[in-house]
């Protein structure tokens, strides 16, 4: 009788509390439980894969086809992807236990601390970072509002960032980029010989300069530092203009 006594108040204390559930966020409307939890909550599940869906797909269109297209790159094609599935679930599940927001935030703020110390991420990619984090924040936490509106919210970041992608590039076509280069004919580099410096650099790099700014001369090695000016052609990016020595390069 006493081991029968036993078992019960125990299966009491594991029996599902509605009021409890209520409170962290489960609405219960009946069905089977394992140890106090529900095993299957069908409009709650629903809603997990739906907005889960959603996320992934806003978050795919925003990779692929405004960060991929135009000149990304491909290890953070995986990494953004993955970076935003996980996000809306940890928000997803954190909000169903009301944590607070700052809470959620301060988390994926540690990863921008973080931020893949092994190497130094781009400004860009980092700015698609936060994009995709604003996102899943967004999809994840806002339970409280229609679909129409959560699918407007995304619809308008998504179009903003395609428009500031196509101004950019758009303005990206008529900027100059620059270069330093170790120049070994120092004869040329004097005002009245400015005609034989552009063309002598234009048959060696292969583009004409639109500028020319002369720097350190070393006499003795017959060799002077200059920075040159010129216009990106379509689709192309300078990326290690500023790499000046050797060993410069090699640490990048």
């Amino acid at each position: 009788m006493i081991l029968l006594q036993i078992l019960t108040d125990v299966a009491d204390s594991l029996a599902f509390d509605n009021d409890i559930a209520a409170e962290f966020g489960y609405a219960v409307t009946g069905g089977s439980t394992f140890l106090g939890v529900p095993v299957l909550e069908k409009m709650s599940f629903l809603n997990l894969l739906l907005r889960f869906g959603f996320n992934l797909l806003v978050s795919w269109i925003l990779v692929h086809f405004l960060y991929y297209r135009k000149k990304g790159r491909r290890e953070y094609y995986l990494t953004f992807l993955a970076f935003s599935a996980a996000m809306f679930l940890l928000i997803f599940l954190m909000e169903s236990v009301k944590l607070q927001i700052g809470l959620t935030l301060g988390l994926f703020a540690i990863f921008g601390v973080i931020r893949y110390r092994t190497e130094t991420v781009p400004v860009r990619e980092m700015t698609y970072l936060f994009v995709i984090i604003a996102i899943s924040v967004i999809n994840g936490l806002a339970l409280n509002i229609s679909y129409a509106e959560l699918v407007v919210a995304n619809i308008l970041l998504v179009s903003l960032i395609a428009i500031l992608e196509a101004v950019f590039a758009r303005r990206g076509k008529d900027a100059l980029a620059s270069r330093i280069v170790l120049y070994d004919k120092i004869e040329n580099i004097v005002p009245e010989r400015r005609e034989e410096l552009l063309a002598d650099l234009e048959k060696r790099l292969g583009f004409r300069p639109e500028k020319v700014e002369i720097g350190h001369v070393d006499f003795l090695k017959d060799a002077a530092w200059i920075k040159l000016s010129y216009r990106l052609q379509p689709g192309e990016e300078s990326t290690i203009g500023n790499i000046t020595r050797e060993k410069d390069f090699h640490q990048n």
